[in-house]
Formats: C-alpha cells, structure tokens, sequence
C-alpha cells in the first residue's frame, strides 16, 4: 500500500490556534491542549460538544493552575465537566484545588486515595495537597480498567467519541475475543526494570478515540508495566497520537510500548530539566511509524535530541522559581469533525501540520 503523506499547512498564529469555535458552526473539531507545567501533568480536551475534560491539574503553587485557566478560558470553557486523575503525585494533582476555585469540576475520576504518602516517603507535601483535593465541590467515581467517561455524542452525524480507562492499579482491562487471538510479536523483546514501588506503577491509562481518531495518555505509567499493556497482547491497539509516559523519563517509554502502538505523532511533555531523556527520544525513533515529535519544552537533559525548533512550544532553561517567567506556551491538535485527519500546531513557532488519520 502506498505510504500516505502528512499535510502541510503553514503559519498559524496564537490567538487562531487558542480561539474556540463558532457557536454557529455545525461541525466541530475535537481539540486537545497540551498545558506547560514544565514537566507537570495537565492534558485538556474540549469535545465537539463542547465539554471540557482535564487529564491531571499539574503542580500546586499558582504557576500551573494559573496556566490551565488560562489555556480553558482560551478554549471557550467556563467549567471543567471531567477530570481524571492518573495518579497521586503533586505535579498531576497538586493544582486541582486552585483551578477549581476559578473553574468549576463536575465529576472527578480517580483511584482510590491512599492513605499516607502513596511512595511511602516520612517526609512529603502529600498530607497537605491531598486536603486540598478532598475539599474540591465535585461528584467522584471511582477509576478502574473499563471505565468509560459519559461524554456527549457530538450531534447527529459526528463520529462516536469515546474516553476509556484501560489501566490502573497495575490491572488491565481484558482483551476483546479479537485481540485475544493476536500475539503480540514484541512480546519478551526486552528487558525488565527493577520493580517500581511508587505511585508511578499506579497510574491511570486513557484511550481517547473520535472516530477513526486514536490518542493514549498513559500518565506516568512506568517501564514493566508498560510491557504488560501491550503483552502478550497489545491492549490499546495503534495509535495516532501518543503522549509520552512520565515526561519522556526513561525508566517509562518502553520501546516495546512505543513500537506497539505505532503512532504517528508523538508528544512529548517535557520540561527542561525533567524527562526529555536520551533513553526516551530512542523509543521514539525505533517506532518506524512515527513521522514528527513535539516537545512541550527544549530538553537540557539530552540537548543532542532535541528535535528542529518549530516542533518545540517553550525553548530556554528557566528551572526552580525562574521557571515561573516562562512563556508556557502551549501544543495544540485538533481533530477534523468527520475524525479523518487531525492537524497540531506550535502557535509559538508558527507552525501547522495536519496528518491523515490510520484508517484513513
């Protein structure tokens, strides 16, 4: 079959890229808004009709809330109708309590709330951040493999859209009657890490589609278990899109994993000195399939991988209380309304480029 090449589109700006649509346009888009928590968790999703879902809510202290507001309120959202929580770390629920006093949630989805500090640690903010979220005004439902978010079918004639939970609490969702007859040929290809024993194992696995359309958000699922999500049999199928576990750390990015789903596009939510690592950015390049990666931020961890400078949103090193004057720009894609194509743009850098999706 004759491979297929992206479309090229040049020269979106800002204010285009953020703006929300027409309230009179019949067709929507599915948009999806990767936030700068300078290697924080906040992944935002405003559906064709017109919900705004929040994967984690980044660190506490105002930076990251203040960021995920500001990206919302571009969108056209004045309430969140869905979080979903990945896992108890600060820099993925941490912020939850300050965007909510400006954003209102409707449901949370999340694990069950450990009762001391999920890594075991004497010492940490867990205690303090947890109260926080405990007094967020929202309905809870419980996240566990199969879980669907009830989203809204986008009007007659849109594609279906779906939110699913295929991982947490290193349980997995069961394979379908065909998935079960397929072995995955990757399966036993690597090698194992030591067992991790942080919350990160934990970690809430989503798979977003609209109709032909496919995107995974694994959180900061970690190395083995990332294994096990694809084998023996490969759980999320292949992917269009797909954000990099743990801020492209590499005890995560499994190339077994990576070549699994076989994306096309790959994000990478990255600061400048956390994940952007080598071990990652190889995953990434022994995926056959993959035809552009963006960084969220210019890594200074692995500075030779940094991919060309109109695929990244923030460049510079600002770390510790400089990180605060960041421009936080942010990624953007958004997903054509018949779910056929799908187009990511850096407004920061002036670049747009759309791509067909895989059924297509």
């Amino acid at each position: 079959m004759k491979k297929k090449r992206p479309l090229l589109v040049v020269g979106a700006c800002a204010l285009a890229a953020l703006a929300p649509a027409r309230a009179d346009q019949k067709t929507k888009t599915l948009d999806i808004y990767w936030v700068d928590s300078e290697g924080g968790g906040s992944t935002l999703m405003v559906t064709p009709a017109g919900e705004g879902v929040l994967i984690d809510t980044g660190n506490p202290g105002g930076r990251d809330p203040g960021r995920i507001i500001e990206a919302a309120k571009a969108a056209g959202l004045a309430k969140i109708d869905y979080v979903l929580l990945t896992h108890f770390h600060g820099d993925h629920f941490g912020g939850g309590a300050e965007v909510a006093q400006v954003l209102p949630f409707g449901t949370i989805f999340q694990r069950a709330i450990p009762a001391g500090d999920p890594d075991g640690r004497a010492q940490s903010s867990f205690q303090v951040q947890i109260k926080g979220w405990k007094e967020i005004a929202a309905k809870r439902e419980s996240l566990a493999p199969g879980v669907s978010i009830p989203l809204k079918s986008g009007g007659a004639g849109a594609p279906k859209i779906e939110l699913r939970c295929l991982a947490a609490d290193q349980k997995f969702v069961e394979p379908t009657a065909a998935q079960a007859k397929v072995k995955n040929p990757l399966a036993g290809s690597g090698a194992a890490k030591p067992v991790d024993t942080s919350d990160n194992a934990n970690s809430a696995v989503f798979l977003l589609s609209f109709g032909a359309f496919r995107f995974f958000d694994g959180g900061d699922l970690t190395w083995n278990l990332e294994e096990k999500l694809v084998s023996p049999v490969n759980l999320p199928g292949v992917v269009d899109v797909y954000q990099t576990n743990h801020h492209g750390l590499g005890v995560s990015n499994n190339p077994i994993l990576v070549q699994s789903l076989a994306p096309t596009v790959v994000v990478m939510n990255n600061g400048p000195q956390k994940g952007g690592e080598a071990a990652s950015f190889a995953a990434i390049k022994s995926a056959k399939s993959v035809q552009a990666t963006y960084q969220l931020h210019e890594s200074f961890k692995s500075p030779a991988d940094n991919v060309a400078a109109e695929f990244i949103a923030n460049r510079g090193n600002r770390v510790g209380a400089e990180a605060a004057k960041c421009e936080a720009n942010v990624i953007k894609l958004s997903v054509a309304p018949d779910g056929k194509s799908y187009t990511v743009s850096v407004p920061s850098a002036g670049h747009s480029r759309s791509y067909r999706t895989k059924g297509m």
